[in-house]
């Protein structure tokens, strides 16, 4: 996640590129029955180091949940507009939303918005009737997956996860893959850093996994923090 005001120029290319290439590693991945998702906390303006403990995961209801990269007042705002959406819809339908609703939603809102553009990448995840995970850009473009990342660290976070990945995996394999995914970019890029956020939604609903259970399963596994 970036705080780059700088040189902010709308419909600017260059400007759009570096946002979203600078700053955050997050990823999700589906495993057996759920989704599992998971973020660092470090938060840069070029190359200072403005917070070392970003939210960058978010419950957005009983059931989904988004990770953002990009600019933090774009990323926040749009939280905040999907929070009250989907707790509107489930109000009135008595129902959750659906995932891939929410992921059009999220999309129509970016889409509508493309010629003065949120600078953000977005991975929206949940449990309806199955596990579902959505990529969504900053001009709209959706995209469902098994397992997405976003970020300068994506590289790493993809290289552990080709390696690792697998459709059967259970919730704690799960966890364990994003945690070392994002250990493996806080490793070797200098934008992500901080303690991990991770997150497990299934149909029993979102639920965090607490701070020191992560810190134990770094420490056992024996990787950096």
């Amino acid at each position: 996640m970036t705080l780059n005001y700088s040189n902010y120029r709308f419909l600017g290319r260059e400007f759009m590129e570096q946002t979203l290439h600078t700053g955050t590693t997050t990823v999700a991945i589906t495993v057996k029955d759920a989704v599992v998702m998971a973020t660092e906390r470090r938060v840069t303006m070029d190359h200072f180091i403005m917070h070392k403990n970003g939210k960058k995961l978010h419950q957005i209801d009983t059931h989904a949940a988004m990770t953002i990269a990009g600019l933090v007042g774009d990323a926040q705002v749009l939280v905040r507009y999907m929070s009250a959406e989907l707790e509107i819809y489930r109000l009135q339908r008595r129902v959750n939303m659906p995932i891939e609703a929410a992921a059009t939603l999220l999309s129509n809102i970016l889409n509508q918005s493309k010629f003065y553009p949120y600078m953000v990448q977005i991975l929206i995840g949940g449990y309806d009737r199955a596990p579902h995970i959505f990529s969504v850009d900053a001009a709209g473009g959706s995209v469902e997956d098994i397992y997405a990342s976003t970020g300068s660290g994506s590289p790493m976070v993809y290289g552990v996860l080709e390696n690792g990945f697998r459709k059967d995996m259970s919730v704690d394999e799960g966890v364990e893959l994003v945690i070392r995914a994002i250990s493996a970019a806080k490793q070797r890029d200098s934008a992500s850093g901080g303690m991990i956020d991770v997150a497990v939604i299934d149909k029993n609903g979102f639920r965090q996994i607490p701070e020191e259970e992560v810190a134990d399963r770094i420490k056992k596994f024996k990787l950096l923090l």
